[in-house]
């Protein structure tokens, strides 16, 4: 592979991973409003599961074509360690840091049996940081970053998605009426 087709690859890995994040997200936030029924639970649970998973694996497909681009040359200490990057170190130490957080959301997800619901829910709350860490990261980091911010349709996707996102973490934050109210009114 030559000229930019790595720089191709890691720019769509990377968004692809950060739309999957953000649909996971959006999935998550729907399913802690405890709004919906118990059917559609069960299929949007899967869909969240699911998202994530690839969101890890578009994830990887981002930081081995970076890896194998040669126009900035990185290392594997410069997507592993947080501030070695000699390119836009903290652009590129947000988006290492929410790799990690990527990471132990979805193990928490995988031995969920195993820890307590309290632990579990305090990582599984860090998925807030780590999209607010991934896009900021997808804003700021490289050559692309100005492209992306003038690509309309990434533009209107992400705008309309995170829309979504806010509008359901508002809806999960309002309070909620007891069943008793709910008669009453």
């Amino acid at each position: 592979m030559g000229g930019q087709t790595w720089w191709y690859v890691a720019r769509a890995g990377g968004i692809v991973a950060w739309l999957l994040l953000l649909a996971s997200t959006a999935c998550g936030l729907l399913l802690a409003t405890r709004r919906i029924g118990a059917l559609s639970a069960g299929w949007v649970l899967g869909l969240h599961r699911y998202l994530g998973a690839l969101a890890i694996a578009f994830t990887g497909v981002h930081v081995l074509a970076i890896l194998s681009d040669d126009f900035v040359s990185f290392g594997w200490t410069d997507v592993l360690l947080p501030m070695t990057a000699n390119w836009h170190p903290l652009a590129v130490a947000l988006g290492v840091i929410a790799m990690y957080l990527l990471v132990a959301v979805e193990v928490s997800s995988i031995f969920r049996p195993h820890l307590s619901p309290r632990t579990w829910r305090g990582i599984h709350l860090l998925s807030y940081a780590l999209f607010g860490l991934a896009s900021i990261h997808a804003l700021t980091a490289g050559t692309e970053a100005r492209d992306l911010l003038s690509d309309s349709a990434v533009v209107v996707i992400g705008a309309c998605a995170v829309f979504v996102a806010a509008l359901l973490l508002v809806w999960r934050s309002a309070p909620r009426r007891r069943t008793s109210e709910r008669s009453l009114a």
